[in-house]
């Protein structure tokens, strides 16, 4: 017996408005209907995210351990040569848990696309200059996001420590005397040390993303490699995938170290026990997938009137609920990561597009909609992967244990259809079930 038929044998169906997801939820299932087309996409979507997403956990990085605080970081985008060539740790031959059979520097198309770009070979600089890049801006401002909402479990309380403002004050104290150009800034930091802690929190911030998408990439590039092979067939095994590889990994150290003239400064020590789930991935989901900020530039908000959440954990700006035809616009950092993407996608899946929508016109926001299909999967499978921690099987014999997960996904999908600000029309999971939202 499947654990759909015994979930049914056990429990009665659910009144939920969205039902059919919860049910499909009970069965193992994703919030995202199982049929190739979905499929394609979700895995098409992870591949194209993942190319830039190894530059962005690279650059990241190199924010939070070299930039820092720099007031100044007019080449903040152009990491050194030692970060394209840092070893992935988890894959590669040396890796600390290999989940990608590839290699550990940075992936072979990125690289290509660093050094030709859209218009040909040049200086970096110069295509950086062209805005011939990558656009790291989105990352960027997903770190502000995760920062803003602050909800990084018990890293949150260590943030306004004692310990960690000693730590962020000897680097920023550091990092100032090391330039000439920065020194008389000291006196400044003196009259106003807010200022620069509140930056070195941003630099923390990078660090965690940073080492975030330092896992996500691999998992990413080795589902695809799956996929190719045939070994990923069904949406539900593709999120099976990412909950076992959250599971691999969930005590990942979360920490934040800076390098000042050769001299490693401890803001964030990894012997502090922060790890990767609980201070990084549920956060990042949290954050960016549900909560974010509005936009600028795509919709007047009047707070007098209530358009705007007046708390926090009421806003809906997130990719789940993001509107791809407004949020298509020039400068929107949703758009600069579908630009980025736009340079990677598989032919399989670039050809789809031209054939189901209306040319290269339409093309980046037909693939924000399948990029938006793939994230609510990855959602599903960080409510898989808590459900497991947390609850209890899914083909658990206990009637009771089994109305405990139905409580949760129910709890989960509330989150989805309250009146209040527009949410439940904002939201796309209805729209996800067909294929026509295109």
């Amino acid at each position: 017996m499947n654990m759909a038929t015994t979930a049914a044998t056990k429990l009665p169906p659910s009144n939920h408005p969205l039902a059919e997801v919860i049910h499909r939820l009970e069965a193992g299932g994703s919030m995202v209907p199982d049929t190739p087309e979905n499929l394609m996409k979700i895995i098409g979507m992870y591949k194209a995210y993942s190319v830039p997403m190894d530059f962005y956990w690279r650059d990241l990085l190199y924010l939070g351990e070299r930039v820092f605080i720099d007031p100044l970081p007019f080449f903040k985008y152009l990491p050194t040569e030692d970060y394209w060539k840092l070893h992935n740790h988890y894959a590669g031959d040396d890796a600390d848990l290999r989940i990608w059979r590839g290699g550990a520097e940075y992936h072979p198309e990125l690289k290509e696309f660093l050094e030709k770009g859209e218009i040909g070979k040049m200086p970096r600089l110069l295509h950086h200059l062209w805005h011939d890049r990558i656009n790291m801006e989105f990352s960027e401002d997903l770190a502000r996001a995760m920062m803003w909402h602050r909800m990084s479990g018990k890293l949150e309380a260590f943030l306004d420590s004692e310990e960690y403002i000693n730590n962020a004050n000897r680097a920023i104290v550091a990092y100032l005397r090391a330039n000439p150009l920065y020194t008389p800034l000291l006196a400044l930091h003196k009259l106003f040390p807010q200022m620069f802690l509140e930056q070195a929190r941003m630099a923390t911030y990078m660090s965690i993303l940073g080492l975030f998408w330092e896992i996500m990439a691999p998992m990413f590039f080795e589902m695809s490699d799956r996929y190719d092979e045939g070994s990923i067939r069904t949406v539900p095994e593709a999120m099976d995938f990412l909950v076992n590889g959250i599971f691999a990994i969930a005590g990942r150290p979360i920490y934040h170290h800076v390098y000042i003239k050769g001299e490693c400064y401890e803001i964030i020590p990894k012997s502090k026990g922060f790890m990767w789930l609980y201070e990084a991935a549920w956060p990042y989901v949290e954050a960016v997938f549900y909560r974010t900020a509005p936009f600028r530039g795509t919709k007047s908000y009047n707070a007098q009137a209530n358009e705007v959440p007046s708390e926090q954990i009421d806003f809906h700006y997130g990719i789940l609920f993001a509107d791809k035809f407004p949020v298509g616009t020039a400068g929107i950092p949703p758009t600069l990561l579908h630009q980025d993407m736009y340079h990677f996608l598989p032919p399989y899946l670039k050809e789809h597009f031209l054939q189901n929508c209306r040319g290269e016109d339409d093309i980046l926001v037909q693939l924000g909609i399948a990029f938006q299909r793939s994230m609510y999967n990855v959602t599903s499978a960080v409510l898989q992967a808590t459900r497991a921690a947390l609850l209890y099987p899914l083909d658990d014999p206990n009637p009771r244990h089994l109305q405990a997960n139905r409580d949760f996904f129910e709890a989960q999908m509330d989150r989805f259809i309250r009146p209040q600000y527009g949410i439940a029309n904002a939201c796309r999971i209805r729209m996800i079930q067909t294929d026509t939202y295109k």
